[in-house]
């Protein structure tokens, strides 16, 4: 339920939500789980965590404000809004081959709202116009088993993917619907270790993503990766006979935080940790 609103986007202001627990203990506390990490680890390959979090307030401070996560900035990552398909090809064409699947299990899920303005397991997201409804499997790196059970053959397809990100707070799938007329206010995503997939199941025409001021529209059947840490917003103009833009969204790792990075951030920022 949200609260509040900051830079015009509304947050829930849950202290379990990892956008909405901020305080000033945050890095101390995030220093603090490197530290139990290393000790029962290796300090090995952590210079660019321990460099994030020593300076994170500095960064967050300084990043152009083209750029700017809310809650983690790994410094030294490439930057750019949208990447190559080819940056994670694996995972973007198994999700691409089981288009029809994940398809056929959201037009199950969406008959519910035949019946029901906002079936069990949906989310209503805060706009400043129309609807924007999401389904999570994964959300902020726990599970939600209820909607798992519900597309089986979806949240099996998770497990088979190489680089998403299921065990951090950082980490997300679900599917996401915009009705006709509605627009999401512009905002940042709470890091840069990540890219956001987005795999088109319904996309008519007059539907847009803005990353960093460069739009792209999707593509049934195909996949767009982005990084949210750039300011972006998602429109759909359409008319009410063109129906809804929806996408299966799950948030892969960014392909240059190495391995002994992605073990360490899933235990710095494990959920409820």
């Amino acid at each position: 339920d949200a609260a509040g609103l900051q830079n015009g986007y509304a947050y829930c202001q849950s202290p379990e939500c990892v956008r909405c627990a901020h305080n000033e203990g945050l890095n101390q506390k995030l220093y603090y789980n490197l530290q139990e990490y290393a000790k029962r680890y290796s300090w090995s390959g952590m210079g660019r965590i321990h460099k994030g979090i020593r300076e994170q307030g500095r960064y967050l401070s300084s990043r152009p404000s083209i750029q700017k996560p809310e809650v983690f900035f790994l410094p030294d990552l490439p930057t750019t809004p949208y990447f190559p398909r080819d940056a994670q090809k694996h995972d973007v064409e198994l999700l691409e081959r089981n288009f029809q699947t994940i398809l056929c299990e959201f037009e199950t899920l969406y008959k519910a709202f035949s019946n029901c303005s906002l079936p069990q397991g949906w989310k209503m997201n805060s706009t400043p116009s129309g609807e924007w409804v999401t389904f999570y499997l994964v959300n902020q790196g726990v599970c939600v088993p209820r909607n798992c059970r519900k597309c089986p053959r979806t949240y099996r397809l998770l497990g088979s993917l190489r680089t998403c990100i299921g065990n951090n707070v950082f980490g997300n799938a679900c599917i996401s619907v915009l009705s006709p007329g509605t627009v999401i206010t512009e905002h940042y995503g709470p890091t840069n270790i990540r890219i956001r997939c987005h795999l088109g199941l319904k996309t008519p025409s007059g539907c847009e993503l803005v990353v960093g001021g460069e739009p792209q529209c999707w593509a049934e059947g195909r996949c767009l990766l982005f990084d949210d840490s750039f300011l972006h917003t998602a429109f759909h103009e359409g008319s009410t006979e063109d129906g809804p833009r929806v996408v299966f969204m799950v948030d892969l790792w960014h392909p240059n935080v190495a391995a002994a990075e992605r073990q360490a951030l899933d235990f710095i920022f494990a959920p409820g940790r």
